[in-house]
């Protein structure tokens, strides 16, 4: 069976979140994944943010390709808008989906097989277009639907359930998303929810194309001795960047100290947050630096994780284009076709 739903009665007194709702109201079907598999993970973080952040289900549209991760957005928000395309084409259909309706909050699920291979040009052109999107790619480094062929993302030497060993390079996607243009890039593990979940509160809430790389052993053909995919390999290798949270806006908390200095600032629950400057580290605002660091990692073995890039000013497609405030798709006939005068007036501009 491909589809099971969870059943509806649950306890009465689960806790809610600002708009009244249970972190069951945000789940879906029950996954029929492997035991194990770290997209479930995944799930379960895209679930939990949702709920912290108190999105309305039915105001968020979830979208995949083609896949073990493309089943997943069954699995969460089944009370959202989805739709399933076609393998590798999932960002373009986004796009157009978004261009359509800004007035939704737009969640891409893919695959490194789904991004990194077929859809590589599709995910190229969403990520540098400003697509105002969360594109989540669950990197497992293997084709789970086909038995376990290498991906595009499979490191260079690792070696397969069966024991071939890959000689390819790999392909980077959260390098590449930085290259592109992505004003939020992140890396994570589906194993790390206290990383992971706050990673995809802040993507959902920034503005432009926000790309979160999770790598996610697949327990059926990649998660063994010799794979740079599997659990044990991240834990072992994991180098996070920073530890990571995400604060809904209330009145400002200021403070002024000097580098290096010590100080300690009230918040809003009444904890005590002790702040020690540091006198340099990693800029997730300087691209240069987010793609030399990336490198400089891979060289000494290690995996980043945490918040690579991000730009604060980001400017999503719709800015871009100078479309009009109102969703496209509420726009009546004599909008969208002004007539022949002002058709004549636009050429006449352009001659």
């Amino acid at each position: 069976m491909s589809y099971l739903p969870k059943p509806k009665l649950h306890h009465p007194k689960l806790p809610t979140n600002a708009i009244g709702l249970t972190r069951r109201d945000y789940e879906g079907a029950i996954s029929t994944l492997c035991a194990g598999c770290g997209h479930d993970s995944i799930s379960a973080a895209i679930i939990q943010a949702c709920f912290n952040l108190s999105l309305p289900p039915h105001r968020v549209a979830k979208l995949s390709g083609i896949g073990c991760s493309s089943k997943t957005p069954t699995y969460f928000l089944g009370a959202a808008h989805g739709f399933n395309s076609v393998h590798g084409r999932m960002p373009s259909v986004l796009t157009g989906a978004y261009l359509a309706n800004r007035d939704l909050i737009y969640l891409g699920v893919s695959g490194d097989g789904d991004s990194a291979s077929i859809g590589f040009g599709q995910f190229a052109h969403s990520i540098r277009r400003g697509v105002n999107m969360t594109y989540i790619v669950e990197n497992n480094g293997v084709y789970g639907l086909t038995k376990g062929q290498f991906s595009a993302t499979s490191d260079k030497g690792s070696v397969a359930k069966k024991g071939n060993v890959n000689t390819d390079q790999p392909i980077d996607l959260a390098a590449i998303a930085v290259q592109l243009g992505a004003t939020f890039v992140a890396r994570s593990f589906s194993g790390d929810k206290e990383q992971l979940v706050p990673l995809i509160e802040a993507a959902l809430l920034h503005e432009g194309s926000a790309f979160i790389d999770v790598l996610s052993p697949c327990v059926a053909f990649n998660n063994h001795p010799g794979s740079t995919k599997s659990y044990d390999y991240v834990r072992e290798h994991n180098d996070a960047l920073n530890r990571l949270d995400v604060m809904l806006p209330r009145q400002e908390i200021t403070a002024s100290y000097a580098p290096g200095a010590l100080t300690e600032v009230v918040q809003h629950d009444g904890t005590i947050l002790r702040l020690r400057k540091l006198h340099d580290g990693h800029d997730p605002t300087d691209r240069a630096s987010a793609m030399h660091y990336l490198m400089e990692r891979k060289a000494a073995g290690e995996i980043v994780t945490g918040l690579i890039y991000v730009e604060p000013e980001a400017k999503p497609l719709h800015q871009n284009l100078g479309t009009v405030a109102a969703a496209l798709n509420s726009l009546g006939d004599a909008d969208l076709c002004p007539g022949v005068d002002a058709l004549e007036r636009i050429n006449a501009s352009l001659r």
